[in-house]
């Protein structure tokens, strides 16, 4: 018979309670370990799955468990593989690979309760180590899972002999958990902020739509990322679509095919400043930024490096770079929420040409010749120039982007592979291009009539649609635009997209690839379910890492001065905490005192069923039992209490036939019966 025939509901039902108990926590251990397998090595999952199954076989088949040296033959091979492996049995890998493997190993052991034990303490402890990897929502729901089912295990393995119902055992591992939850949310609160004993979680880790450099597709290529990069909640209104940009790396460096960072080659006291100034209605901001393994901040332009104005993170250090980025002492590796203000209407650079901006202008030699002729000759039309004789930089760039909606260009996210002299190759030949093609493509153009430009990266626009009071801006809302310098006003941001494609800019209405075979058929029978659904699971999982990956140092203090706490410090942070845990454990044992000398319901049904036979003229005691007392019925009654004699006898059946107690509905159901039959006696 094959093992899943055997696993048919009916066999289960008919299986010996140590049978049922084994299969079950087998079921428990392997719901456990299957997270790991995603990331752990292929032989440890082969082997640990197929140790679990060989168990499973065992119970159903009542086989003998093998030796003790087999067991410690199959652990030697797995500790011998992990270091073959790992080069070392310590630390998170080989750690963990040995636990999981260690569980299962432990499955082929399970003789007596302390063998099951051990299991239930390990599945615990290898619940906590998922933590390691991920800290999503998803994770907590599926170990949420995990824990009760081992609760649920040790339950069992506590209960008295005979066949206690599953049922019966998960509701005692779900009170057994809520009573642990007001000690969980104390420590949560209260308990010092700490990172993983290992480092952080892989899922902190996250993606990014940028980089330090630029090559020609780059930002195409991430253009179907739809993950969050960042989140946005203003005070106040919140400001149109085209002016949401979020600046990230500033690229200057050009060798032809990549946009890199800039080594100036001038004096420090030659290079161009910062020389923000601000204007306008202040704009604060609070945004949550996912990791970008990038030491900078993506900051809405320009937030200026004011006090009260200027981000902070604790524990980090922030400056803003000449180029109006700011950035941080250390990647951004982890999930973090900053607090700034920003003011759209501003103006940075240098007012006047500086030595600096020389670096600017330059171009790699024999590059895209024809692109360079082009600008020669458009810098040579008449009106080009001011009446000083300088280029007219505001007339230039009107013509380059004029030309840029005349000439039958494309934005797409496939504009192909381009050659060596890609900008020649996309300006006047294919003429299809992402955003990083026309940005590249007009600060080449403008270069080489003897302007200033720069390459900025970073986010433009987002979702329409507010999601729990907070802007979503996603990775593939990736993009990046030009910079021009110009006498008198500094840097001025050109976006080339908005001249091929307004509604990228206007309305942040991006360029999505084909929709999979999933989503397509959700598109098919409602094209806005897919987005509602994702809005949802977008709303929770915010909520989530606002309220729990979040919460702070910074917060636990917030709290204490809500409490009253003036200037909260780790003292009375350990205070509160002490005095909160020593009032949890007074009210635990209360509550112990009071359920320890409350009457059982049974012993209070006998109670009151030996009070209402001796009302009746029938002499019980009170360690009689129902059956005994159904007999003293009968004698001292006769056929007038046949009905109560019955009504005892069914109480006896209840009580001592079956797997368990009677619960306390069916008891009390017993009882109105009972009284009934009592009332229905002729009057004595």
């Amino acid at each position: 018979m094959s093992l899943a025939a055997r696993l048919t509901l009916p066999r289960l039902a008919q299986l010996p309670r140590d049978a049922r108990d084994t299969l079950f926590q087998l079921a428990v251990v392997t719901w456990t370990v299957a997270p790991h397998l995603l990331h752990l090595p292929l032989w440890c999952g082969v082997i640990t799955l197929a140790v679990l199954a060989w168990r499973g076989r065992l119970a159903l088949t009542g086989g003998a468990l093998p030796s003790r040296w087999l067991v410690a033959g199959l652990l030697m091979a797995a500790a011998a593989a992990t270091w073959w492996q790992e080069r070392t049995l310590l630390g998170k890998e080989a750690g963990i690979t040995m636990l999981v493997v260690l569980v299962a190993l432990k499955t082929l052991e399970l003789r007596a309760r302390r063998d099951a034990l051990v299991v239930f303490f390990l599945g615990f402890f290898l619940v906590l180590t998922h933590f390691l990897y991920s800290q999503a929502l998803l994770t907590g729901l599926w170990l949420l899972v995990a824990v009760w089912g081992l609760l649920t295990a040790l339950a069992l393995a506590h209960m008295p002999v005979g066949r206690p119902p599953l049922v019966r055992a998960g509701a005692v591992a779900a009170r057994a958990a809520l009573l642990g939850v007001p000690l969980m949310v104390l420590l949560f609160v209260l308990f010092p902020r700490i990172g993983p004993l290992w480092g952080l979680p892989q899922d902190a880790t996250g993606r990014t739509g940028l980089s330090g450099s630029l090559r020609l597709g780059g930002v195409a290529s991430i253009a179907e990322d739809d993950s969050i990069a960042l989140r946005v909640r203003f005070e106040g209104a919140v400001p149109p679509q085209d002016q949401l940009y979020f600046r990230g790396p500033v690229l200057s460096s050009f060798n032809g095919r990549e946009w890199t960072r800039l080594t100036p080659s001038f004096p420090a006291a030659q290079r161009p400043r910062l020389e923000l100034q601000v204007s306008g209605p202040p704009l604060r901001y609070e945004m949550t930024v996912e990791p970008n393994q990038l030491p900078l901040l993506p900051l809405l332009e320009m937030t200026p490096d004011l006090p009260g104005a200027a981000p902070s993170i604790p524990g980090w250090l922030l400056v803003q770079r000449v180029d109006g980025q700011w950035q941080t002492d250390r990647p951004l590796v982890e999930r973090q929420r900053v607090t700034a203000t920003a003011y759209l209407q501003h103006r940075h650079g240098p007012r006047e040409d500086v030595l600096g901006l020389r670096d600017l202008v330059d171009l790699p030699p024999n590059a895209n010749p024809r692109t360079l002729q082009w600008a020669a000759e458009l810098r040579a039309r008449p009106g080009m120039e001011t009446p000083e004789g300088g280029p007219d930089v505001p007339k230039m760039t009107e013509a380059v982007l004029q030309h840029i909606r005349d000439a039958g260009y494309t934005y797409t996210l496939d504009p192909g592979t381009y050659g060596d002299n890609a900008i020649d190759e996309f300006w006047f030949d294919r003429k299809l291009g992402f955003c990083e093609h026309f940005a590249s493509a007009f600060v080449v153009i403008m270069r080489a009539m003897d302007v200033p430009a720069r390459i900025v990266t970073g986010y433009q626009g987002a979702d329409p649609v507010l999601q729990d009071g907070y802007l979503i801006v996603r990775n593939s809302n990736a993009h990046a635009w030009a910079e021009v310098w110009m006498p008198q006003r500094g840097w001025v941001r050109v976006d080339p997209t908005a001249a091929v494609a307004p509604w990228r800019v206007q309305r942040s209405q991006r360029l999505a690839p084909p929709p999979g075979l999933v989503a397509g058929a959700m598109n098919t029978l409602d094209p806005a379910l897919a987005q509602r659904l994702r809005a949802a699971w977008e709303t929770v999982n915010n909520r989530w890492n606002q309220w729990v990956l979040n919460y702070s140092r910074g917060q636990q203090f917030d709290l204490l001065r809500k409490l009253g706490v003036q200037s909260p410090d780790w003292t009375d942070l350990a205070q509160t905490l002490i005095t909160g845990l020593c009032a949890l454990a007074l009210g635990g044992a209360l509550w112990a005192w009071w359920d320890r000398h409350r009457q059982d319901p049974w012993l209070r049904l006998q109670q009151r069923v030996g009070a209402r036979l001796q009302a009746l003229g029938v002499a019980v005691q009170p360690h009689h039992g129902p059956r005994e007392r159904a007999r003293r019925v009968r004698a001292a009654l006769g056929a007038a209490g046949e009905a109560l004699a019955l009504q005892l006898e069914a109480l006896d059946r209840a009580r001592y036939g079956g797997d368990a107690p009677p619960p306390r509905g069916e008891l009390r159901r017993w009882w109105a019966g009972f009284a009934q039959a009592a009332r229905a006696l002729p009057a004595r």
